[in-house]
């Protein structure tokens, strides 16, 4: 058994998670094998990325394994967050804000089935930015994170309440998201705003 392949796949499954995570049983039944040997096989991992000092970590969170960052980085990853030129919301960015605002409550999972790509950067800039936050628990297998709009969404696309958003005209998906987005980014363009005028919590 090549278990340094078997550790690579883990940390590939961790980082497909995000912040849900993954049980030693879920990853034992991804893997087709015994949960203590994947107990044992993150343990490991754990263990590399410290020796290797990687700017990842395996954390246990509620009985469930996560990729995070290294906390000994927070400074630079909050620099990161609040430089000018990130202070725009990027195209990736507008569109899970408008799945989250006409869909919430809504799980990662059921974003990134509407989009059809991965979202987790795009939802940690949302959450960073203070634009969406986690609203509750889905009762779901894993119970994955639910996520809506914050009352700084509702300041910076100046809405008095998530009931006064747009309504699209298309009941396509595909089309309705487009619509929806299109007319966020107007909003932005009528306020004039950027998001470095939110207020900081």
């Amino acid at each position: 058994m090549d278990y340094q392949k078997l550790k690579s796949i883990i940390e590939g499954l961790l980082f497909m998670a995000g912040d849900e995570g993954l049980t030693k049983r879920q990853i034992a039944d991804i893997m087709q094998f015994d949960a203590e040997l994947a107990a044992d096989l993150v343990y490991e991992l754990h263990r590399d990325l410290a020796r290797e000092e990687r700017g990842v970590q395996v954390t246990e969170v509620a009985g469930a394994y996560r990729l995070t960052t290294h906390p000994d980085h927070a400074a630079y990853f909050e620099r990161m967050a609040y430089t000018p030129t990130r202070s725009q919301l990027s195209q990736a960015a507008l569109e899970t804000l408008s799945i989250v605002a006409y869909r919430q409550p809504i799980t990662r999972i059921d974003i990134e089935e509407i989009r059809g790509v991965k979202t987790d950067r795009a939802i940690q800039s949302l959450v960073s930015k203070d634009l969406i936050e986690e609203v509750g628990r889905a009762e779901a297998i894993g119970r994955p994170i639910l996520y809506g709009t914050t009352k700084a969404f509702l300041d910076y696309f100046g809405l008095p309440s998530i009931k006064a958003l747009p309504e699209p005209k298309h009941v396509d998906v595909e089309d309705a998201l487009e619509e929806q987005t299109q007319m966020l980014f107007e909003r932005i363009g009528e306020r004039q705003m950027t998001i470095d005028e939110i207020p900081p919590n």
